[in-house]
């Protein structure tokens, strides 16, 4: 089959231009992985609460309220957390929010380890998911400014396989730490959060040397500094040049503060008006259709994704396995999480990404319901398993989808907003599923959870834009 280079037709930008038509390099591939690994945490703490339910019912006598409050906490936390810090990331850029929110979950992570009940448990979840909540939306919205049209969608699904690691590790540490009891004298689900804590601090550590967006420094007016930026780029990622890490330190100092004294001087000399796009714009065309389809994808894509994942523990309990088996199932099942993540690579590219998004559902929808009405282990495991790998899949092309349909002006508060929907609907979801499971079990669960997803496949594909090889100014 012959490829076309992709359109940049509308990229009108020069600094647009000049990211658009740098070779993918080694640059490229750090920064994906270090956006990618901060991804992890976000999905790690997302599926760390039905761990946490699963494993605290006995031990702390948790009433199902209560069980879906822990659940439900971290959600609530992410709800205000993507409308907030996805407005912030357009307003003080996006470097800045990357290390916010990962400070503010290490810090809050550490406090959820030494809660001594179920009220400070929920409370400290609450605050954690606040520092999560614009984590996702900051990988999309970052790293669809800053890669290649060619490579946008394969580098974006690279990161999300490096995060979606957490989701198995989540379930695995929880069985292994569950099954302990206590380490060191310490509780192993405290474990769990410390190491989540740990970890986050590390990335955030590693986030410093991230550049700021160029797109998000031109269009908010500040070109000098977008173009000294991106120069910096071109110089790292251009293999006949000397790479970084052959520079020595105190020349790379020199060179990088020469750059910014540069950028400051010319910035005080170009009287380069700021650009602000006022968020009513979401609502006129020819982004209004746009969003419209966005809201409701985020409403019903969250009963599908997050709600199989979140609930599959408690789910499994219900059943009348053993928390510990439970947990092992979900593990085992989980681990089609990253798989389903690398299958996306090679397709994302490939295929119109809303045909993607369409085919993953309805795969969703199918093996939600063979796991809602099966009993055998081994049953259990393979539909989970073949669920989470159509769930990644989903996962991946809804995520690059989403950075696509939106101008740079708008991009993190646009996706945010929906995206918060999402995290709001995930703090209900348990109330209800918990409740539906109680009264017509996890058959009743997942057929309502297949309605759904097949709605979600008609608004798409009704309402969606074609984007696929696009430039983002030509979307």
């Amino acid at each position: 089959m012959t490829q076309t280079a992709p359109s940049t037709a509308g990229s009108s930008s020069p600094v647009s231009r000049r990211l658009e038509v740098l070779r993918p390099g080694p640059w490229h591939r750090r920064l994906t992985a270090i956006v990618g690994v901060g991804a992890f945490f976000d999905l790690y703490e997302v599926f760390l609460g039905g761990v946490l339910a699963a494993a605290l019912a006995e031990p702390w006598h948790l009433s199902q309220t209560q069980k879906s409050w822990i659940i439900a906490a971290g959600f609530l936390g992410m709800f205000v957390g993507a409308n907030v810090m996805s407005l912030l990331a357009d307003r003080f850029g996006r470097r800045r929010m990357f290390l916010v929110n990962l400070g503010m979950y290490s810090a809050f992570s550490l406090l959820c380890a030494a809660a001594p009940d179920v009220n400070w448990l929920i409370a400290a979840r609450f605050l954690a998911g606040l520092g999560l909540g614009a984590e996702l939306v900051l990988v999309d919205t970052y790293l669809s400014e800053l890669l290649p049209t060619a490579v946008r969608g394969r580098y974006i699904a690279w990161a999300y396989t490096v995060g979606f690691l957490g989701v198995p590790l989540a379930a695995l540490l929880g069985a292994r730490l569950v099954a302990e009891h206590e380490i060191a004298g310490v509780s192993g689900w405290r474990w769990l959060l410390v190491a989540g804590a740990f970890g986050a601090f590390c990335i955030q550590w590693m986030r410093r040397a991230l550049p700021e967006s160029p797109r998000w420094l031109e269009a908010r007016g500040r070109r000098a500094e977008a173009e000294a930026v991106v120069a910096r780029i071109e110089t790292l990622n251009d293999p006949g040049t000397a790479g970084a890490h052959q520079v020595p330190a105190p020349r790379k100092a020199e060179a990088q503060a020469q750059a910014q004294a540069q950028a400051q001087a010319q910035a005080q000399t170009q009287a380069v008006p700021t650009v602000r796009v006022p968020l009513r714009r979401m609502f006129q065309p020819p982004y209004r259709r746009r969003t419209v389809m966005w809201w409701i994808f985020q409403v019903l894509q969250t009963v599908g994704y997050y709600g199989f994942g979140s609930l599959a523990p408690v789910v499994l309990a219900a059943k009348g396995h053993s928390t510990t088996a439970s947990l092992g199932y979900a593990a085992l099942s989980f681990c089609g999480y990253p798989l389903g993540s690398a299958l996306s690579i090679p397709l994302i590219e490939r295929f119109e990404r809303r045909t993607l998004i369409i085919v993953a559902a309805l795969g969703q929808a199918t093996f939600g319901l063979l796991f809602g009405f099966a009993d055998a282990a081994w049953l259990i495991v393979g539909s989970g398993f073949l669920l989470t790998v159509c769930s990644n899949v989903f996962s991946n092309a809804f995520h690059v989808y989403q950075a696509e349909i939106f101008p740079t002006n708008l991009r993190s508060s646009a996706i945010g907003i929906a995206y918060s929907l999402s995290r709001l609907v995930s703090v209900i979801l348990p109330f209800i599923a918990l409740s539906v499971l109680d009264d017509l079990g996890a058959a009743a669960v997942f057929a309502g959870s297949a309605a759904l997803m097949v709605l979600l496949c008609l608004n798409v594909g009704l309402l969606g834009p074609k984007t696929k090889g696009l430039a983002l100014d030509a979307i």
